[in-house]
């Protein structure tokens, strides 16, 4: 369906009755984003709205071609008479991961799904505008010829600090960027729209939605990659994300004295002091080969290697500690190369993480790792696209 199509099937613009449809809209398709396939009976259940409001939606949403609805006797699920409604496969959002060692792009559906993945290499850290290029290429080389979906935008995950009125990176020390309109240089390069924030904090909104953290409303995320460590918080159910946005900064944590320069401009900052390129060195894999760091670092026998391994659990559980007594979550999610290091940690016989946490604090407290793997930061880039679809699905289709 092109985006002229979408003026028979898109609500007039005015009216506390048109505002109300578009706000139903977006809470039936949310639910079966986040939820997957969900029978018209649960999403009546659910919404506290009536049968045929609800069939209505549907009906909407499955001409805008957002959902597809299951007319068959249950579904294909047995005890469920009504009509099953899943999101369709048409529309996906476009996902950046710019790091130190490559580009990452993905192509994410609705419901989380990640469709395609590839990974461009590079051998050093880049401009922001030789970023951009890369990206563009990729994406080009990713869509050619990808006639099934559209492309509803492009979502960037960056290892720095953005702020989120706008996606401009207003640092990103590992790459030496200050003040560069990332958001903003990617659009003119694509003729997409782009959203960006925080590489960590879209690891968390990942998590929280399909992951580890699904459910949970008091939660702190840790997460380690190539670029640096970072994190967030979600208290009461909401994601803290500070008045700019630059929240969760786990990885500047104070953890040792006298130790290395950071590059913020501290010193003895955990991410200066745990770097996944020392963990990978220590078990002699290389920068592509991360997705194998958790299996070498539990199977070594290496004293050098088990010297690395007790030391960043030591200061990793300083950084831990202090985030579990300053924001008093239910679960500890790890994630990256943290994850790595928690669990070969533990398989050599460290102490519990949380041992030196106020006793209060810790009472109740889980530790657990990540559950999308790789892809976290993908799915979590590209619910800064479809959140936007799902908040005025009509309106977001007409203008990607």
């Amino acid at each position: 369906m092109s985006a002229s199509d979408l003026s028979t099937v898109r609500p007039s613009s005015g009216g506390a009755t048109d505002v109300l449809r578009r706000s139903n809209l977006a809470t039936v398709l949310g639910l079966v984003h986040r939820d997957g396939a969900l029978s018209r009976s649960d999403l009546t259940r659910l919404t506290g709205l009536n049968r045929s409001t609800v069939g209505d939606l549907v009906a909407e949403l499955a001409a805008l071609d957002l959902v597809e609805v299951d007319e068959t006797p249950g579904g294909g699920r047995a005890g469920r008479p009504s009509p099953v409604v899943r999101v369709s496969g048409s529309v996906a959002a476009v996902a950046v991961n710019p790091e130190v060692d490559a580009v990452i792009v993905g192509l994410v559906g609705l419901g989380g799904r990640v469709l395609k993945r590839i990974r461009i290499e590079t051998p050093s850290v880049r401009s922001a505008a030789e970023t951009v290029t890369l990206a563009s290429a990729g994406i080009a080389g990713m869509l050619a010829g990808e006639s099934r979906v559209r492309v509803a935008g492009i979502g960037v995950a960056v290892p720095g600090q953005v702020r989120l009125s706008d996606g401009m990176v207003r640092e990103a020390t590992h790459f030496g960027w200050v003040d560069e309109p990332l958001a903003e240089m990617l659009a003119a390069a694509t003729g997409y729209r782009v959203w960006a924030a925080n590489a960590a904090v879209l690891g968390l909104r990942a998590e929280s939605a399909f992951g580890a953290g699904r459910g949970v409303d008091d939660l702190v995320y840790m997460i380690g990659g190539a670029s640096g460590i970072g994190g967030g918080a979600v208290g009461g159910g909401r994601l803290l994300t500070g008045s700019a946005g630059y929240a969760g900064e786990f990885g500047h944590t104070f953890v040792q004295s006298h130790g290395r320069d950071c590059s913020c401009g501290s010193r003895g900052c955990l991410e200066a002091e745990v770097t996944q390129a020392e963990l990978l060195a220590s078990v002699g894999l290389a920068s592509a080969d991360a997705a194998f760091l958790a299996d070498r670092l539990v199977e070594t026998d290496d004293p050098a290697a088990l010297a690395v391994i007790e030391r960043d659990y030591g200061l990793l559980s300083i950084a831990a500690r202090n985030a579990v007594n300053v924001f008093n979550p239910s679960v500890l999610v790890l994630g990256g190369f943290l994850a790595a290091l928690y669990r070969g940690g533990r398989a050599h016989g460290a102490p519990d993480l949380l041992g030196d946490v106020v006793h209060s604090a810790r009472e109740g407290v889980t530790v657990v790792e990540a559950q999308l793997g790789a892809d976290q930061l993908l799915i979590g880039a590209a619910e800064l696209v479809l959140a936007d679809l799902i908040a005025d699905p009509a309106r977001a289709l007409a203008a990607a």
